[in-house]
């Protein structure tokens, strides 16, 4: 019971190491560096996207 306790902490340990050490995510028009939404998968800045550009 131990064991798998440990084993399964040790996985939820690289899932998490995993996700922390991703690249910062990078504009494909200007390649700037900028934060991900939660709610979007876009490549495109909000600089790069703004329509009055």
């Amino acid at each position: 019971m131990n064991l798998q306790l440990t084993l399964e902490g040790s996985i939820m340990m690289n899932v998490l190491e995993f996700f922390k050490n991703l690249p910062d995510k990078k504009c494909s028009k200007c390649g700037e560096s900028f934060e991900a939404q939660a709610d979007c998968y876009g490549n495109i800045c909000e600089s790069c996207d703004d329509p009055a550009r």
